[in-house]
């Protein structure tokens, strides 16, 4: 997060009125000036007027008149112009009050995705360097209206928290942008894949790591951006010029739910197309919702498939102990089996919490 310290006055005078004030002490009228500068009598009344800007062609000219360095009069005009801009960059900032108040910025800066400030004024230029914007229309149009509608077939405008989700999507891209990786391999991936299962079923201390790394061998980008308020997504998945991106937030912290939202999202990297994105909230079209149910079926084919939890249900009798030697034989986690059993009620869900790991992250 870069802080910019800089002064700027809060006053400014055009170049018009200098000349002016050098014009009378020489006792010499906008027509002989004109006449002795080469340009138009109106140019150079609009310029005494303020109307008009003094440009370094014509400084040049005023030097060989007036006597006063070229660059005197470039630096009075450009000061004049910045303080103009900024005038009108305050006003479009007061106005972007209301649109700053919606984001979740206390959980964003809470998780050193903006920097702590205190005036409205400041917070709004926050957002506005964390977006890469310049105005709430300029991220309106990126994620209503056109640009990432055109990306990625979806619009915000269809969620129930667009300002929040907004925000965990831009701040997935600034962590993609600092990881370096390849072209992306798409039958390297599916190759990892098997190590990654590895990783899935030992769950390694270092676990998000190793999978980091196996994944940007591939040339797929994974990163951890934790849940926000008003955003709470187990991941999403996407392109940023060619290479798949996973963002996943841990939801939960728990280790069945990431390894299955994992290989979900690299289900719809390997069964689908460049142009899609996948969310949670998003009102998806039945086409779209045919793709997350191939990418679910792809993570439990991965996880424990339904062959294997047949083969499961088919042993006698069903305990914790035989649970751990299926997982042993299928390379898998324990974890992934008792998660499936408790959510479809073959288990109690006091059974075999033990084997629940809680995640932790580092920032990434």
């Amino acid at each position: 997060m870069a802080t910019v310290n800089e002064f700027y006055s809060d006053i400014a005078f055009h170049p018009g009125e200098t000349l002016t004030e050098k014009l009378e002490e020489l006792k010499m009228g906008p027509k002989e000036f004109a006449i002795r500068t080469g340009k138009p009598e109106k140019t150079i009344i609009a310029i005494l007027k303020g109307d008009s800007s003094i440009t370094p062609e014509m400084a040049i000219l005023f030097e060989s008149v007036l006597k006063i360095p070229a660059s005197f009069w470039i630096k009075r005009q450009f000061s004049f112009d910045e303080f103009k801009a900024r005038e009108k960059r305050a006003l479009t900032v007061e106005e972007a009050k209301d649109w700053a108040k919606r984001f979740p910025i206390a959980d964003m800066v809470k998780c050193q995705w903006l920097n702590a400030k205190t005036k409205v004024e400041e917070k709004v230029e926050e957002l506005f360097h964390f977006f890469g914007v310049s105005s709430p229309d300029a991220w309106k149009d990126y994620f209503f209206n056109q640009q990432l509608k055109v990306a990625f077939r979806i619009s915000l405008a269809h969620t129930k928290e667009p300002y929040a989700i907004s925000a965990w999507i831009r701040q997935g891209e600034i962590q993609a942008n600092r990881l370096n990786c390849g072209a992306y391999s798409e039958a390297k991936f599916k190759k990892t894949l098997k190590e990654i299962k590895t990783i899935m079923a030992t769950q390694p201390d270092n676990f998000f790591e190793q999978l980091q790394q196996l994944c940007l061998a591939c040339g797929v980008k994974v990163v951890y951006t934790p849940c926000i308020k008003k955003a709470p997504l187990s991941g999403a998945t996407r392109w940023i010029d060619d290479n798949p991106l996973i963002q996943l937030t841990g939801r939960y912290k728990q280790n069945d739910r990431f390894w299955f939202t994992f290989f979900h999202e690299a289900g719809h990297i390997l069964l689908h197309g460049k142009k899609d994105i996948f969310l949670e909230d998003i009102d998806y079209s039945d086409a779209d919702l045919q793709k997350e149910a191939e990418a679910n079926n792809f993570a439990v084919e991965w996880t424990f498939s339904n062959e294997q939890e047949e083969e499961v249900l088919n042993a006698t009798p069903l305990t914790i102990e035989n649970i751990e030697e299926f997982a042993k034989l299928f390379n898998t986690h324990p974890a992934m089996i008792i998660g499936r059993f408790h959510k479809k009620g073959l288990l109690h869900y006091a059974e075999g919490r033990d084997f629940f790991v809680k995640l932790e992250f580092s920032d990434n």
